[in-house]
């Protein structure tokens, strides 16, 4: 891929005069920051910075405006879209060094800290205040990473995805700007949503390099249970019957036999292999009592034998250890072979309906390809285990992977519910949007009209 313009010795010698040290040439320092835990090719930049501070990002951006080379934002590397592939070259920015937590306001339940932080580091600080941070995508990513993306997780049936909990921004725009895009004010009628337009932004309008977070507190009692179901119709059902009763489930995820088989090799998880359902609750305990009664009775209804309660914190923290490590187990079913996390999101009606049709195109196709999900919120994930040396297996593969985005597409879901476009699924964005990617192509040409802020993502320019 042809590069916009290549680092000269002017830009360098103009970047370590501002950082020292903190400006690497290593190849494997390139390299390392060229790609993300996805199966997309990488593509390393020209030059890794790390600074400290916002103004020094400003300064680094300046630079690079000034020349017309680009700028590529970097957290944990933790992406699965390609979001971080340099694909024109230029000064990737790594934001890992600005990882303080700059104030904790307890009575507002909110937090300020810089894009390095990450969501355990935070937790870790929260631990004596009663307050947490409920988004979790699994990674220990950054926080700026997460807002970049619009991440969610497992918890965001009940807590909402990045886009609900993050109440602020500063962010250094093209041209080195800082500007704040709100106050910490709850709510606020006062021009532009500036916030929303920067989470999910994905480094394409600018570099966030402070956030402020809604915090919540911690519940007095949490209970986590593990249903197995004779198929995945019932089990969606259950899903779908809990969330319109209305009962305040914390987590509920879904794993299909195949993911189950994996994660009982992987993680040593003793649970019996079939569709099953993950549930949490958060709340005081006879709270909790009250909704595991309702959830069973209505597990009941589409036929699930029993619970399997988790109650101690440490068999709490393996159950959902091995959940977060799913991607890994899927990985351990087929050494040697890449994996291809899709991210597909439906309205929860027809969510049984995509999820049935998904494992039969998986059948049909001779893919091993386990499937798991957020389903309280419909999303769900298939992760195709492809062989990259074997071309059939690879076409077979991308061809599954557009049936299943315009499946969900034609379920007025979405191509992504919250690993991003980056620029694997940037080729989904017109089916989804139309004509709607020409505002985003004006909005991004307003703010960067050099297109030299992590060019190639997203939209095309």
């Amino acid at each position: 891929m042809t590069k916009i313009k290549r680092i000269n010795d002017d830009l360098i010698g103009a970047l370590r005069g501002l950082l020292g040290d903190r400006v690497s040439a290593s190849e494997a320092v390139r390299e390392q920051h060229g790609h993300d835990e996805s199966y997309h090719e990488g593509h390393a930049p020209d030059l890794v910075v790390f600074p400290e501070t916002a103004e020094e990002v400003s300064e680094v951006v300046k630079l690079c405006a000034a020349r017309d080379v680009p700028v590529i934002p970097f957290g944990t590397g933790t992406a699965l879209e390609g979001g971080v592939a340099a694909l024109h070259g230029g000064v990737c920015i790594d934001l890992m060094r600005m990882n303080e937590i700059v104030r904790v306001n307890t009575e507002d339940m909110d937090v300020t800290v810089q894009p390095g932080v990450t969501r355990k580091q935070l937790n870790q600080h929260l631990r004596d205040t009663g307050l947490f941070f409920p988004i979790d995508p699994g990674a220990d990513a950054s926080l700026g990473g997460m807002t970049a993306t619009r991440a969610s997780g497992t918890n965001a049936v009940r807590y909402g995805t990045m886009r609900e909990n993050v109440l602020s921004l500063s962010v250094v725009l093209a041209d080195g700007r800082i500007i704040r895009t709100s106050r910490r004010a709850r709510k606020s009628a006062a021009g532009y949503d500036l916030t929303r337009l920067f989470v999910g932004s994905e480094g394409t309008l600018g570099v966030i390099t402070e956030i402020t977070l809604r915090l919540q507190g911690i519940p007095e009692a949490v209970t986590t249970a593990v249903c197995t179901f004779e198929g995945v119709e019932p089990a969606i059902d259950t899903v779908i019957a809990t969330i319109q009763s209305g009962i305040p489930v914390a987590r509920v995820e879904f794993l299909d036999a195949v993911q189950m088989q994996a994660l009982a090799d992987y993680s040593d998880l003793d649970y019996p292999i079939g569709p099953t359902l993950i549930f949490e609750f958060h709340g005081t305990e006879n709270g909790i009592a009250e909704q595991v009664e309702m959830v069973k009775a209505i597990a009941g209804d589409f036929g699930a034998p029993e619970f399997h309660w988790v109650d101690k914190p440490e068999e709490r923290s393996h159950l959902w250890q091995a959940r977060h490590d799913s991607y890994y187990a899927c990985l351990a079913l087929r050494p040697g072979a890449k994996g291809q996390a899709t991210d597909v999101c439906v309205p929860i009606s027809r969510l049984a309906e995509c999820i049935q049709e998904t494992r039969k195109d998986i059948d049909e196709s001779g893919i091993l390809a386990p499937i798991v999900g957020h389903v309280g919120d419909g999303n769900f994930h298939v992760v195709l285990l492809i062989d990259m040396d074997d071309k059939d297996e690879i076409a077979r593969c991308k061809a599954f992977n557009e049936r299943l985005v315009m499946r969900a597409l034609a379920m007025e879901g979405t191509c992504t519910g919250e690993h991003g476009v980056g620029y694997g699924k940037i080729d989904f964005l017109t089916a989804e949007h139309g004509e709607a990617v020409s505002v985003m192509r004006a909005l991004k040409m307003a703010l960067d009209p050099k297109n030299i802020m992590n060019p190639g993502k997203i939209i095309r320019v």
